[in-house]
């Protein structure tokens, strides 16, 4: 018997919705992602965090799906914010240069241009363990 390449956890807070993965993201897990995040658009959410802390390997088509969704809830007035990107992710961010896409605002205060008052403080990110409202795996073919 085949484990789950990727598994999804899904906690929703009104209009937001925090996502957790954990396996792999590739071509074939890729459909799953795909299918999990429009389900959040569909069901109202337009803002998605993902905590990528138990992903071991995302590879583009991973990626590609991470800036779909990025662009299908800004459209909605939203975000997708990804957590804690696995090495291979972040390279791939670096690399293409769409870090600013997915990763948001830094996590310390913004330098201030000459002249200006100090810049706030970025809100934090989302930390903590909190429970699954819905739980998606499987083997996508």
């Amino acid at each position: 018997m085949l484990l789950p390449q990727l598994t999804v956890y899904r906690h929703d807070r009104r209009n937001r919705a925090l996502i957790t993965l954990s396996g792999e993201i590739d071509l074939d897990s890729a459909p799953l992602l795909c299918a999990s995040l429009e389900r959040c658009l569909r069901d109202g959410i337009h803002t998605i965090d993902v905590d990528l802390t138990s992903v071991r390997f995302c590879d583009c088509s991973g990626l590609n799906v991470f800036l779909r969704a990025a662009q299908q809830t800004t459209v909605a007035g939203g975000a997708v914010r990804l957590h804690h990107p696995p090495p291979v992710l972040a390279r791939l961010l670096d690399l293409t240069g769409c870090g600013f896409l997915l990763l948001g605002p830094p996590s310390g205060p913004l330098p201030s241009p000459p002249g200006d008052a100090p810049a706030a403080p970025a809100p934090a990110a989302p930390h903590g363990s909190v429970p699954s409202a819905s739980v998606l795996s499987g083997d996508v073919r």
